[in-house]
Parts: C-alpha cells; structure tokens; sequence
C-alpha cells in the first residue's frame, strides 16, 4: 500500500531509540525526510546512521523535553531548515518505573518531572507545529501513550501524565479549526514493549525463570510486544489511508488491557 508520505517533513521526539527510532526508520522507508531529537548526543549520532538513507534528509538535535527553552531551539531549528513539519511525533516521555512503589514517600518532585517530560512536552511541540500545518492544510499529530492511560495499576504519576496526553488529543482532534485544515490527532498505547537497556531487558537478565513466569501469566500473547508493532500502527496513522481516524486511542498490546 501507498501511504503517499514520500516527501513529508516529520519531527520524532525520543527518536533515537526504542519506539522513536522504529518510527523513525519506518516514515524514512516511505519517504519521509525525519528529524529527531534527545538528550544524548552519542545515541543520536549512532540513530541516524541507521536512519541514513540516499534519498531523504535526516538530522538530530539535542533536547531535553522538560526545558522550555530546548523545545523552542529544536522548533526554532526545524523551522529554519523546513518551514515547520507535516507529521508529529509526541513520543518522548517516561517515568513508568521512576519514584517509589510507596506514593507517600515519592516527592512532588517525580511527579511534576514526569508530567512535564510527557503532557508539557507535548502540549509545546503540538502548539508550535499546529499554525504551519494550518497553513499547508494537512498534518498529522500522533502521541505515544501508555495502556496506562487508559486503566489504572502503573504509579500513578505516570498514569495521569498518559491520560492528559490522550485527553490532549482528543481534545485537539475535536477542533473544528484544526481538523477542517486536514489535521488529525492521535493516540497510540502500547503495553508492554520490549527495548534493549531498559527496566524489561533488566528483569529478563536478573532472573529469566521468573521473567518467563512473568510473560506467560500477565501477557495475553505469552511475550512483549516489539518497537516495530508499535511502530507500523503509527506510520498507518501518519498516511492519507488514515484520513478518517482523528481523536482514536488505538492500543497496541496483544490483548493485555482488560477495558474495552
């Protein structure tokens, strides 16, 4: 299928590893020329010499989502080399596994930071990146969520973060100004996803027996879901086939959330 892409502009927040960097890979093999942004230099470096493909543009800027002030250069930039993007991606974030497992004894602290890196964070790069989307009469908006967002269980810092994010899109997609532009807004939340070097690969390293156990009790499909799972639903949601799908909170976790 032609997802008719070739050519567009997308920014991928947290696109240098993980669900960032397999979205990120999937919008450059459809012709897509990508920019991504994080905090680490060295991971950057090594993302676009996965994403370097001979014919569409890639370039990675530093940026730490919670500072005001880096998400105005990364728009700032972008803007100077394309004159704003037709796709973007809210996909950094975290903070699933940050604080304590006791609420009382997690500062306000943990919860502000996770809020800002996730709900803020998207809040500023959807409403810098908005006007120009208005102006070419198309774009696509799509935020990274959680299962967690939808149901309870995680920490709840976390959980509200998700949920504003998912509100945050709806809300968007409800906007008669944004949407009678071409514009649509969207959510996905995957469940569990594995990705090298974080806390799954850490539990599966620490004590496989009991990961195992993990996965076949909790886990409808027995396994983690995959970057790449993640990834193929987002880029459907960036393509002209997805043009009626606008305020969707779509999950991509193999059956593990129990609402419906």
């Amino acid at each position: 299928m032609d997802f008719k892409l070739k050519g567009k502009k997308a920014l991928v927040t947290g696109g240098s590893h993980g669900i960032g960097l397999s979205i990120s890979k999937l919008l450059i093999e459809e012709g897509c020329s990508v920019a991504i942004c994080s905090r680490t230099q060295t991971r950057i470096n090594e993302a676009l010499g996965e994403l370097k493909s001979p014919n569409v543009e890639s370039f990675g800027m530093l940026c730490d989502v919670a500072k005001k002030e880096d998400i105005e250069r990364v728009v700032s930039d972008v803007n100077d080399k394309w004159g704003g993007v037709d796709i973007l991606i809210n996909n950094a974030g975290g903070g699933g596994r940050w604080g304590s497992e006791d609420v009382l004894k997690t500062g306000e602290e943990v919860w502000e930071e996770v809020y800002a890196k996730n709900t803020t964070a998207a809040i500023r790069f959807s409403k810098a990146f908005i006007p120009k989307m208005q102006e070419k009469k198309w774009g696509r908006v799509v935020t990274i969520t959680s299962t967690l967002g939808i149901q309870g269980g995680g920490r709840p810092w976390f959980n509200i973060a998700k949920t504003a994010q998912t509100a945050l899109m709806k809300n968007f997609a409800l906007n008669k100004d944004f949407i009678r532009k071409g514009i649509t807004f969207n959510s996905v939340a995957p469940g569990g996803i594995f990705i090298p070097d974080t806390g799954w690969e850490e539990e599966m390293k620490n004590n496989p027996v009991a990961f195992k156990k993990k996965m076949d009790k909790e886990f409808r499909l027995g396994r983690l879901g995959t970057a790449d799972e993640v990834a193929s639903v987002v880029t459907f949601l960036c393509s002209e086939a997805a043009s009626l799908v606008n305020g969707a909170s779509i999950l991509v976790d193999g059956g593990e959330t129990v609402v419906f």
